[in-house]
């Protein structure tokens, strides 16, 4: 039942957290689309960048139940405040590093500042979801994805212009402490938290079958962050120019699927929709592998954009109804198990990639994408 509020309060909560998710997605982004020059800067070979890069996602692993204790303890708009600066600031830090120790030591700050972020955004999008009474969830993501797809844009725009990665974060952390300033005021100033909930929350078995359906499809999203730019680079030989094309169409067409998905999901059905997802993202990740070309790569990774946009904001709206856990504890232990593929994609890649070629690697983690078919035939949905 939608509480009563007046929409004006209703619209003005829902902008000033989407401007918050929009950060989130511009910072990831200008970050994952300058990885081939600082990978080059540093003279990473494949295994050696995978390597480095599983800092990020232990970084966030690390964070998460901290993340969710102090969002359920000091509530969602504090937390997503100070996440949101730090996470903007430490983009800067990505920009000086000049060893693979260094880039290594602030990817784990990046992630864990990132989940702060994360799981604080996610609480305000639930409280403002409750506010209206309808699934909303997706458009908050929606807009994760549109702000990825505009930080790619402009980071071939800063690569065009030859500006170094540094410059390039200079000018990023500068708008998004501008948007922070602009926004917080308006944001929800309390959520339904459990200030007693513990530092460890022991999900239950239907958060831990949601964990598993998050995991299969953040393996595919992280091996489109850290690996679309490389793939691009390395087996289609692009120029410079074009290498973030596969990148941009990944992001363009996640932010449209999330537009659209709370819609598809009440037409088709959480189940339908899960299902169809993970065979259009294996589609698309096989196309890029059979026909490796620009056209038909860039097809590929957008219809891997298509397949994974409903499978975070579904199972995240599914963890944040919890009755058993307060909204935070519910996402940090559903993300605990999901970001697990955040975790392993990246360096399974490079591993892979040095072993045998990206092709092969791409392959892997396209059979990994129909796990989401497979474990949505398994689970009975709330």
């Amino acid at each position: 039942m939608a509480l009563t509020m007046p929409v004006s309060i209703n619209r003005t909560y829902r902008i000033a957290v989407s401007v918050f998710f929009f950060i989130a997605g511009f910072v990831f982004a200008s970050w994952a689309s300058r990885i081939p020059d600082i990978k080059n800067q540093l003279h990473l070979s494949d295994a050696g960048l995978g390597s480095v890069l599983l800092a990020l996602p232990i970084g966030l692993m690390v964070g998460l139940p901290l993340a969710g204790f102090l969002v359920a303890r000091y509530g969602s708009k504090k937390i997503m405040i100070a996440g949101a600066i730090f996470y903007s600031a430490i983009l800067l830090l990505l920009g000086l590093t000049a060893t693979p120790f260094q880039l290594a030591a602030v990817l784990f700050m990046f992630g864990f500042s990132g989940n702060l972020l994360n799981i604080s955004i996610n609480t305000q999008a639930i409280g403002v979801e409750a506010i209206y009474g309808r699934s909303i969830m997706a458009s908050f993501h929606g807009l994760w994805s549109l702000a990825g797809f505009s930080g790619a844009a402009t980071s071939t725009i800063m690569i065009s212009f030859k500006l170094t990665p540094f410059q390039h974060f200079v000018i990023i952390c500068t708008a998004s402490v501008l948007l922070i300033l602009a926004a917080y005021k308006y944001t929800l100033p309390r959520d339904k938290a459990n200030t007693k909930q513990p530092l460890f929350a022991k999900p239950d078995t239907y958060i831990l079958k949601l964990g598993l359906i998050v995991f299969g499809s953040l393996v595919c999203e992280g091996t489109m962050f850290d690996w679309s730019g490389v793939y691009f680079e390395k087996v289609l030989n692009v120029p410079a120019s074009l290498r973030t094309s596969g990148y941009i169409a990944f992001m363009s067409s996640m932010a449209g699927g999330r537009f659209v998905a709370d819609w598809l999901v009440t037409k088709f059905g959480v189940k339908n929709m899960l299902q169809i997802s993970g065979i259009i993202v294996a589609t698309g990740l096989f196309t890029a592998v059979i026909f490796p070309f620009i056209i038909p790569a860039t097809v590929g990774f957008l219809l891997v954009g298509i397949g994974v946009s409903s499978v975070v904001p579904i199972t995240y709206g599914l963890a944040g109804k919890s009755t058993a856990m307060s909204p935070g504890a519910a996402l940090a232990a559903l993300s605990t198990i999901g970001f697990l593929g955040f975790l392993l994609g990246p360096p399974l890649i490079g591993f892979i990639s040095q072993a045998a070629g990206l092709r092969w690697a791409f392959t892997v983690i396209g059979l990994l994408g129909l796990s989401t078919t497979l474990l949505a035939t398994k689970i009975k949905f709330q």
